[in-house]
């Protein structure tokens, strides 16, 4: 049986505040317990970048800001810690980032995956994630706001 990946994007939400940059973490309840940035699958026909903007709106209730999604040029994949019986033949999933800039605001959460979120600073969301292709993630887009890092237009 050839191990198949499931394609996806990473959407990284930030909103600029009085007291600086910060994230919104959701609370993962479905396959597996704890916290994340919105992602999910690339659907047939659809664009990464329409994909992560969907996504972005599923998860979150929220729209990027006009002209504030953006790609970076850092990609991957993981495998499932078990599988998992809604996604038949997929062993993992890979992954493209995306970061939006969004307004500060109530979340309408998907019931489904997640039951909880936070807006938290960089460091706080460093602490809070688990796995280290999130982290790495985060480091990214988090340089790129402070000016130091390189996304793809």
């Amino acid at each position: 049986m050839k191990l198949r990946y499931r394609k996806a994007v990473f959407i990284l939400p930030y909103a600029k505040t009085k007291k600086g940059t910060e994230y919104l973490l959701l609370k993962r309840k479905l396959h597996w317990r704890g916290w994340e940035f919105a992602k999910g699958k690339i659907e047939k026909g659809e664009s990464k970048t329409q994909a992560a903007k969907r996504e972005l709106k599923e998860e979150t209730g929220h729209r990027a800001l006009k002209g504030r999604v953006k790609k970076f040029n850092f990609s991957g994949r993981y495998k499932y810690h078990k599988l998992l019986h809604d996604r038949p033949g997929f062993v993992g999933q890979t992954f493209l980032l995306y970061a939006a800039e969004v307004k500060k605001g109530k979340v309408s959460l998907d019931r489904k995956e997640h039951n909880g979120y936070k807006w938290v600073p960089f460091s706080t969301t460093l602490k809070m994630l688990k796995w280290p292709n999130q982290k790495k993630s985060l480091k990214m887009v988090n340089s790129l706001l402070k000016g130091k890092g390189k996304e793809k237009k």
